[in-house]
């Protein structure tokens, strides 16, 4: 059986195996995991996702290990010096939008509000699709949209309603294995077989370091 993607390429198949699907191994702790798979969402639009896995070490280091808190800090000398470096993606506009999506999340947290719990709000009643290829799944969906918008209300940028898909596969908020996928075989085929996630779990009003 054949992997959804990444055969026959050893980075791309290892996120795909240990990765794509599955929710941060924790929540209320700053949220930099969280930020950090946002800010490549934010990045990879117009890109190939194998070239963001290649550079993210590298992302990581520029950005302070996506800790919204240093991020949010970052000023116009950073935007320079972001921009001119060639170990990660020097579009302007999309280091600009890190830097103003970690002040968001800054102000969330502010606000006794959190970024797993919002996610969470946004999941689909159905979570699990089995479709025999990735031409069958949507770009977007009314949830992608309306977390899109929820973001975007909070003062996020460069989130749409694809990008935001993309990081809801990517989360496991839901599950777009393919029917075809030895991953899929481990798991529930349907949303009645499934037993609560973490997606489940995480409560509305769950607060960064509660």
């Amino acid at each position: 059986m054949a992997r959804c993607f990444g055969e026959g390429d050893e980075v791309y198949a290892a996120y795909h195996d240990r990765e794509w699907g599955v929710a941060p191994a924790d929540f209320g702790e700053g949220e930099a995991e969280l930020f950090e798979r946002l800010s490549l969402e934010v990045f990879q639009v117009g890109l190939s996702w194998r070239l963001m896995l290649t550079r993210r070490e590298n992302f990581g280091r520029a950005f302070a290990g996506f800790d919204p808190g240093r991020v949010a800090l970052f000023d116009d000398d950073d935007v320079t010096r972001l921009a001119a470096d060639p170990t990660i993606i020097r579009n302007r506009r999309k280091i600009q939008a890190t830097i103003a999506n970690a002040r968001a999340l800054v102000a969330m947290h502010a606000a006794g509000e959190a970024l797993g719990p919002l996610i969470a709000a946004h999941r689909p009643a159905r979570v699990i699709t089995r479709r025999s290829s990735f031409a069958d799944l949507p770009a977007s969906t009314p949830e992608s949209v309306a977390l899109a918008g929820a973001l975007k209300g909070r003062g996020f940028t460069f989130v749409g309603p694809t990008n935001m898909y993309a990081l809801m596969q990517a989360l496991g908020v839901v599950d777009d294995h393919l029917a075809t996928c030895p991953i899929a075989r481990t798991r529930p085929a349907t949303d009645a077989q499934r037993v609560s996630d973490i997606w489940d779990t995480v409560s509305e009003t769950t607060a960064p370091g509660a």
